[in-house]
């Protein structure tokens, strides 16, 4: 008895250290050697902005109504001038709107009633830059920081007021009703139709991380193609998922999954391919939802939009489009910051050349439809980033995500229970196509953020207690680079 006692432990121990050994493989990382990161650059531009709102705070005088009419009047008068012709990527009305926008802001955000006439400054901008952007090549840099700057500035110009107004936000933003013959519903008050794509924000910490983790950070996190069924209008949402793969949603199971925000993003009609056949969105989501029904379609971490045996997010669109002709990502996302690649890289990505869901909405072959915004969590959404900016900024200076290494041989166990569970169709505790080391570092990434973000949502309390107001974002940045606690 003892001996078969002593031999079972010392298998176990063996296995054990069998277990403990490091993984040692190498993983091929494919990037592009000659791209940037976008800075803004522009710390004493905000501080100075945030000076200006809290004077107009405590003087009044400031935000007359007569004069913020005037500014806003000024702005409508760019803005008409602009739509009047066409003009290129770096026309200098461009950068001068942005500025006078920057400028009104802190007046907007002052007052106790918002604006509406503001806001419709952004929406039709974004109408005019994008209707221009058909005709501009989204290849050059030049170009895309052009967009980024207008589309993503404005944005995070209009949030920063919403955040500071104690009034209701109208969740639903209308921005252009592009034709469409395909079947149609609505979802939370925004007329879709078959074909459509969805760009959103989920509500976990590795959508922030793809959110942020772009040479160009923005919005969106997670990209869903639109099937809507003939006859029935019945829209089901076909998206790639990290758990299962490419699976098909109903519109509750869609809405269920937490979002922080949706755009929806449809095919121009004057597309060439679309004049041909107008019915061509709906053929390709029709298309990629029997796909997705008649074989299982692992999720793609190496995030290599060539090879659709396994797919991310934005491949579900993007290849079922390219083989109906159309070409999505017209200019490819590059990831090039070392912090970003880093991290990326704990989940298994490999290639940073790639389709990253933000950089869609800069499309030129897509029309922005509308957007929609959890006005309650739209807080939330900028904490998340701001932890997701603190944790690139360190992994820029040389921090790794650490893990207990002696769990390695517990999660090489729980990966051959969930491949098992993978042959017969379930969900293991380790997502297919991640392996132990790499659920053991998401883990921990997933651990160091949630402890970093409440140790920024304590600060937060404290600023808006000493100052009366919500830290803005960049505030938020500096908050979370404070007790991230790297130099």
């Amino acid at each position: 008895m003892k001996k078969i006692l002593f031999r079972s432990l010392l298998f176990l121990v063996l296995l054990y250290g069998v277990l403990m050994i490091p993984d040692t493989s190498s993983i091929n990382i494919e990037s592009e050697g000659n791209s940037t990161p976008f800075i803004w650059n522009s710390d004493e531009r905000w501080e100075e902005l945030e000076y200006l709102f809290t004077e107009a705070r405590m003087n009044k005088e400031l935000i007359n109504p007569g004069t913020i009419d005037v500014m806003i009047s000024e702005l409508e008068a760019q803005v008409d001038d602009l739509s009047k012709g066409d003009f290129q990527p770096e026309d200098p009305r461009l950068d001068s709107l942005l500025q006078s926008f920057f400028e009104v802001a802190p007046l907007i955000a002052a007052q106790e009633e918002q604006d509406p006439e503001f806001f419709a400054v952004y929406d039709q901008t974004r109408l005019i830059v994008k209707e221009q952007s058909v005709h501009w090549d989204i290849d050059h840099l030049e170009t895309r920081v052009a967009l980024y700057k207008i589309l993503y500035g404005m944005r995070a110009t209009v949030e920063e007021i919403l955040l500071q107004s104690n009034q209701p936000i109208d969740p639903v933003v209308y921005i252009k009703n592009e034709p469409s013959e395909t079947p149609g519903t609505d979802i939370l008050g925004i007329e879709v139709h078959s074909g459509d794509l969805l760009v959103s924000r989920g509500g976990a910490e590795v959508s922030a991380l793809i959110s942020r983790g772009n040479d160009f950070p923005g919005n969106f996190s997670h990209v869903a193609l639109i099937y809507v069924e003939e006859g029935t209008n019945i829209p089901y949402l076909v998206e790639a998922h990290i758990e299962r793969g490419v699976a098909i949603a109903t519109l509750e199971e869609y809405i269920k999954d937490r979002k922080l925000r949706f755009m929806v993003l449809r095919p121009r009609a004057d597309l060439p391919q679309i004049k041909n056949n107008p019915m061509l969105p709906h053929k390709a989501a029709k298309e990629m939802y029997e796909e997705a029904q008649q074989r299982h379609i692992p999720y793609d971490f190496k995030m290599n939009f060539f090879d659709h045996e396994a797919m991310f997010c934005s491949e579900v669109g993007s290849s079922t489009y390219e083989n109906n002709g159309i070409q999505l990502w017209e200019s490819e996302s590059t990831i090039s910051s070392n912090g970003v690649v880093t991290l990326l890289n704990t989940f298994g990505v490999e290639n940073f050349v790639t389709q990253m869901p933000s950089d869609l909405e800069y499309d030129p072959k897509l029309s922005v439809v509308g957007e929609w915004r959890n006005t309650e969590a739209l807080f939330d959404d900028h904490l998340y980033n701001a932890v997701i900016d603190a944790m690139l900024e360190c992994a820029d200076k040389g921090e790794e995500i650490g893990f207990n290494p002696f769990m390695l041989p517990v999660v090489r166990v729980a990966k051959g229970y969930s491949w098992i569970k993978n042959q017969f169709g379930g969900i293991g505790p380790v997502p297919e196509g991640m392996n132990a080391t790499q659920a053991l570092k998401s883990d921990a990434f997933i651990t160091r953020h949630e402890e970093l973000k409440e140790k920024v949502a304590t600060e937060v309390e404290a600023f808006e207690q000493e100052y009366g107001y919500r830290p803005p974002y960049w505030e938020l940045v500096r908050i979370a680079g404070d007790v991230s606690g790297c130099e």
